[in-house]
């Protein structure tokens, strides 16, 4: 599969089978990630992987919709702002790059391996940060459910509503 059929391919799962995820998988999907690029390469993200029912439970209690709790496994992306590239000319912080490129290996590496995710913003990033004890230069920045999709079918049946190529093309100036 190119990257283009691989980009086509991975969508959105909110439903999930409860078959837990290999290890071999998850190593891929993880050397997939290390891979990332990263602004001047500094990589300041780091990897919560959550697949115990006590840590499962608390990361519930941050996002607590219905189907998040069916995935088996959780990869929280976090970012570490003391490690990260800020730009000389505005101090513009590189972190929020850094971790979406990271995420999306992450995505991609998973579809791959016919497992569904779902990138998930929307959670009480301080109940996270304080259920998980982490250092106060890391920020969570989107958890991950992976798991095997209840519908493997999606992948083929979920509509991608994408702007035209001309749509978000400008040559030259905007």
């Amino acid at each position: 599969m190119n990257v283009l059929e691989l980009a086509q391919k991975r969508c959105s799962i909110r439903k999930y089978l409860s078959t837990p995820v290999e290890k071999d998988k998850i190593d891929y999907i993880l050397e997939v990630a290390r891979m990332a690029p990263s602004a001047v390469n500094y990589q300041p993200w780091y990897f919560l992987m959550i697949d115990e029912d006590v840590a499962r439970q608390k990361l519930h209690e941050c996002y607590p919709r219905e189907w998040f709790r069916q995935a088996p496994l959780y990869i929280v992306v976090c970012g570490d702002h003391s490690e990260s590239w800020k730009r000389p000319t505005d101090n513009k912080d590189h972190l929020d790059i850094d971790a979406g490129i990271v995420t999306e290996h992450i995505c991609l590496a998973a579809a791959e391996k016919d497992l569904g995710t779902c990138i998930v913003c929307h959670f009480d990033a301080a109940l996270l940060h304080k259920n998980f004890n982490l250092p106060e230069t890391v920020e969570a920045m989107a958890i991950i459910p992976v798991g095997y999709p209840a519908e493997p079918d999606l992948f083929d049946k979920t509509p991608k509503k994408r702007k035209s190529i001309e749509e978000i093309i400008r040559y030259n100036a905007f």
